[in-house]
C-alpha cells in the first residue's frame, strides 16, 4: 500500500472512530436527564429573567428581547461547553481514554468526538433557546444567506470553546475542577455587549468590553439576525474563533501527551 494511501485510510479510521465515540458521548448525555435538562434550561431561564426583571430598566435603542437573544444564545453555548470539560476529566479518571488508547485510538478522535458531542448538544439547546425567543416577540429580519452566515459563526464558535473545555478538561484533575475552570467562559458575556450597551459600563470596563472575543461575536449575530449593516465585525469575530480554535487544538495535543505518557 503506497504513503498517500496509508494516510487516508488512516484519516477514515480516525475519523470513524470519533464519530462512533461522539455518538457515545451524546447517549451518556442522554441517560443523564438531570444534567440534559439544566443544560438546556438554564440558558432559557437566564434569558427570561434578563427580558421579564431587568429588560423594562434598560434602555438598548429597541425591545429587549430583541437585544438581547444574541448573547443568550452564547451564554448557552458557554453552559453546553462546560459540560464537554467535564466529561473529559471523567473518562481521564475512570479509565477510559486509557482503554481507548490500547485500542490504538489516538489522542485527535478521542477529543474530536467530546467536540462534535457538544456541538451537537449546543445546537440543540441554542435552538431551544431560540424557540423560546420566538415565542416571547423575538422577531429576526434576515435573509436566508444572513441566517446561514449567523448560523455558520455560531457553530464555529461553539466548535472553539468545546476544544477549549476539552483542554480544561485535560489540565484539571478531576470533573469537579473542570467544571471551576470553565467559570470564565460562562462569565465573559456578561462584561460584554450581550446583556447592556457597553456605553452605559463603567469608563474603566470599556475597552475589556470592547475588545474581547465575545462581543465581536454578539455584535455580528445581532446585526446577521436583524438584517443591520455589519461591516468588518463578522471578521473579526471569525478570526477570534480561529484563534481559540488553534491554540486549543495545540494544548489539547500537548497536554493529552502528557496526561496519558
Amino acid at each position: 500500500m503506497t504513503t498517500a494511501a496509508t494516510s487516508t485510510a488512516t484519516s477514515t479510521s480516525a475519523a470513524t472512530a470519533a464519530l462512533t465515540l461522539a455518538g457515545r458521548g451524546l447517549r451518556i448525555s442522554r441517560r443523564q436527564p438531570d444534567a440534559l435538562i439544566t443544560a438546556l434550561m438554564l440558558p432559557v431561564m437566564l434569558m427570561l429573567i434578563f427580558v421579564y426583571f431587568f429588560g423594562g430598566a434598560i434602555d438598548t435603542g429597541t425591545t429587549y428581547v430583541t437585544y438581547v437573544v444574541p448573547g443568550a444564545m452564547l451564554l448557552c453555548a458557554g453552559f453546553g461547553a462546560a459540560s464537554t470539560a467535564v466529561s473529559v476529566a471523567d473518562d481521564l479518571r475512570g479509565g477510559v481514554i486509557d482503554r481507548l488508547r490500547s485500542l490504538d485510538i489516538g489522542g485527535i478522535p478521542i477529543l474530536a468526538a467530546h467536540v462534535t458531542a457538544s456541538v451537537v448538544r449546543n445546537l440543540v439547546s441554542t435552538t431551544l433557546v431560540l424557540a423560546v425567543a420566538l415565542a416571547i416577540g423575538f422577531r429576526p429580519q434576515a435573509s436566508a444567506a444572513a441566517y446561514l452566515a449567523a448560523a455558520g459563526l455560531l457553530v464555529a464558535y461553539i466548535t472553539a470553546i468545546s476544544w477549549l473545555a476539552a483542554a480544561l478538561g485535560l489540565l484539571a484533575r478531576t470533573p469537579e475542577a473542570a467544571g471551576g475552570f470553565t467559570f470564565l467562559m460562562m462569565f465573559l458575556p456578561y462584561p460584554s455587549s450581550a446583556f447592556v450597551p457597553i456605553d452605559t459600563m463603567p469608563g474603566w470596563l470599556h475597552g475589556f468590553a470592547h475588545h474581547q472575543p465575545l462581543t465581536p461575536v454578539i455584535e455580528s449575530l445581532r446585526a446577521l439576525l436583524l438584517d443591520q449593516p455589519a461591516g468588518s465585525t463578522p471578521w473579526t469575530a471569525l478570526t477570534w474563533c480561529a484563534g481559540i480554535l488553534a491554540g486549543a487544538v495545540a494544548l489539547t495535543t500537548v497536554l493529552f501527551r502528557h496526561r496519558t505518557r
